[in-house]
């Protein structure tokens, strides 16, 4: 069974998390960023995975905090359920159109974190969440997953649109790299 729960707290964050990579429906988001919570969910249902989140964090100095932990979280959870990554597909990639915008992510579940993110925003929040706090999110989740992740908005007018459809191709691509597909490593190493 690929689930964990997970909690870490520090002086600005505390977060519980449960992650199920093999079982999708069960999603409770809260981290006191409406915009965000709402990302998540996104996340969590075009990938399939049951996910609870409920994190608290020092929101009264900024979202910065809160959004770069749950992507620390996140990524912890990613590679602990993973285990030694026997038989995953490794690779995902999805494209995903949101109206007038196209995103595309692709991930390499490698054990090497590394972040490629060209995503250019007009407006500086959408509610209470900081465009720029996508990239934390994404690095953070990269780095302690330990994979790698490419996400591009292609085109787009609306930054709602763009971050929408970057959060969908996250878990469409993250779900097709975890998905079990033969008994190996998917590495001609024999391991990742």
């Amino acid at each position: 069974m690929r689930k964990i729960t997970m909690t870490r707290t520090t002086k600005e964050t505390d977060i519980t998390m449960y992650l199920d990579l093999d079982q999708s429906g069960d999603i409770q988001i809260d981290t006191g960023i409406g915009f965000f919570d709402h990302m998540l969910e996104l996340f969590a249902f075009h990938g399939g995975f049951s996910l609870q989140l409920k994190a608290t964090g020092d929101l009264n100095v900024c979202d910065h905090h809160t959004i770069e932990d749950c992507g620390i979280v996140l990524g912890d959870c990613f590679a602990q359920a993973l285990k030694d990554r026997r038989g995953i597909n490794r690779y995902g990639n999805a494209l995903i159109p949101m109206d007038e915008a196209l995103a595309q992510v692709s991930v390499d579940i490698s054990n090497r974190p590394y972040l490629v993110c060209h995503c250019p925003y007009k407006r500086e929040r959408i509610g209470d969440f900081s465009c720029e706090m996508l990239r934390e999110f994404l690095r953070a989740f990269s780095d302690h997953a330990r994979i790698t992740l490419h996400a591009n908005v292609w085109y787009g007018e609306n930054d709602h649109h763009k971050m929408e459809a970057i959060f969908k191709a996250l878990g469409k691509a993250c779900k097709e790299a975890v998905a079990i597909s033969h008994d190996g490593i998917a590495s001609s190493k024999g391991t990742l």
